[in-house]
């Protein structure tokens, strides 16, 4: 008996696995460039890949994105607002498929940023920051 019930827990959970959404994963991105990136199985069956991006209207070089999955609540929308005078655009885009929302990067999609590159990058957005 006790081996028929390990059998269906066994099926059940190669089913479960077999039905989660793989999704591409970036915690932090910053002028286009994600910053430790990695894969991410999603935990719940109702979760979407997603991909958020904010961007300012009046620096456009400066932006923002993050990547996973998430609730389809508030997906493939628009959200526009001023912060601090800056007028500023966020957009979540969402799709259900395994790895539909590819890291963004600069240039070729392998190129990632080195550490040293991103404390410059972060280093120069601060003191624009501080100029505005």
């Amino acid at each position: 008996m006790a081996k028929i019930v390990i059998g269906i827990i066994a099926v059940v959970a190669l089913f479960m696995l077999a039905e989660s959404l793989e999704c591409n994963k970036c915690s932090y991105g910053l002028l286009g460039y994600c910053i430790g990136s990695s894969t991410k199985t999603c935990e719940n069956t109702t979760e979407v890949c997603y991909t958020g991006k904010a961007s300012f209207t009046g620096l456009t070089s400066v932006g923002f994105n993050t990547q996973g999955c998430r609730d389809p609540t508030g997906c493939n929308m628009t959200i526009t607002g001023a912060l601090v005078g800056v007028s500023y655009s966020a957009k979540v885009d969402c799709c259900s498929t395994d790895k539909c929302n590819p890291i963004k990067t600069s240039g070729a999609p392998s190129t990632k940023m080195t550490f040293t590159a991103v404390i410059g990058v972060a280093a120069m957005a601060s003191m624009l920051g501080s100029i505005l």
